[in-house]
């Protein structure tokens, strides 16, 4: 096994992409070293990313927010600004594993490892987040769900590295939540969550919406049937109610020993409704 630690992405992607063997990313490695430790992963070579030059930096531009790769989870969480613009995808990133953890932990991990059940992951979706991606081709920005093809699988090709999320300008009269279900208080996988960004009208009408799923199927699941029920009317109870129903009816989950088909459709309807009544209430609505 060999270990580099580039000073530039050309050489990481250089390296990537020449790797005779598996290769692995190292960002806060809270996934990858669990992995490796259990014997599912064997990489030829690992690239640890952290010290490239802007990858472990919150950078805010004009359009809004650059995460790079590289930062840790607890630094989201300590970020005033981004907090404020963005809450809902703040409080799904603080929700990975433990204290420990979060020192380590990055949403771009997080959205690589590829689990149905991350939790940042519907909350960026919900956000409309896009990913920085550059490889042996050069650089694309893609959206954030187009990255995960099933558990543990990633749309990325070999070399390519995603270099920053990126979040756009919050608008004006706007807001997101998410929430998650756990059998546990805290430090546990979710068995269902929901992620829901609004935009209103001055008159606290709903102009625009995103909604995504977590653990309700093989990847997150962006419902556009839930928007559609939510654009052009404020979120009063036949609003919730619609909403509820088109999140119970898109889930595609399994049965296993934390949640059954039947309850993980019930309660993702729940907790869409609740993290759209937050959402709204964020966004100025009442």
């Amino acid at each position: 096994m060999r270990y580099i630690r580039p000073l530039s992405i050309e050489d990481a992607v250089g390296q990537l992409a020449g790797s005779a063997g598996p290769a692995a990313i190292l960002a806060g490695g809270s996934d990858l070293l669990v992995r490796m430790k259990g014997g599912f992963v064997e990489p030829e070579l690992i690239v640890d990313i952290k010290g490239i030059p802007g990858f472990s930096d919150i950078r805010e531009t004009a359009d809004g927010f650059s995460i790079g790769a590289a930062v840790p989870c607890a630094v989201l969480g300590e970020h005033a600004v981004l907090k404020k613009a963005w809450p809902g995808v703040v409080e799904a990133a603080k929700l990975i594993g433990s204290k420990q953890v979060q020192g380590r932990c990055t949403i771009t991990g997080n959205l690589c490892n590829a689990s149905p059940a991350a939790d940042s992951v519907p909350a960026l979706v919900a956000a409309g987040a896009r990913a920085v991606v550059t490889g042996p081709s050069g650089t694309r920005t893609i959206a954030v769900e187009t990255v995960p093809t099933g558990p543990g699988k990633t749309s990325l090709a070999k070399g390519e590295i995603i270099e920053a999320i990126l979040l756009g300008k919050r608008a004006p009269h706007s807001g997101d939540a998410y929430l998650r279900f756990i059998p546990r208080t805290e430090m546990d996988i979710a068995v269902v969550s929901a992620g829901v960004n609004l935009t209103l009208d001055e008159a606290g009408v709903i102009r625009a919406a995103r909604v995504a799923l977590g653990a309700a199927a093989p990847t997150v699941l962006l419902v556009e049937e839930a928007a559609e029920a939510l654009v052009g009317r404020k979120l009063d109870d036949a609003a919730l109610e619609r909403l509820a129903k088109v999140c119970s009816g898109a889930c595609r989950p399994i049965d296993d020993k934390r949640g059954t088909i039947e309850f993980r459709r019930k309660v993702a309807g729940v907790l869409a409704g609740r993290a759209a009544t937050t959402a709204y209430a964020r966004a100025g609505g009442k």
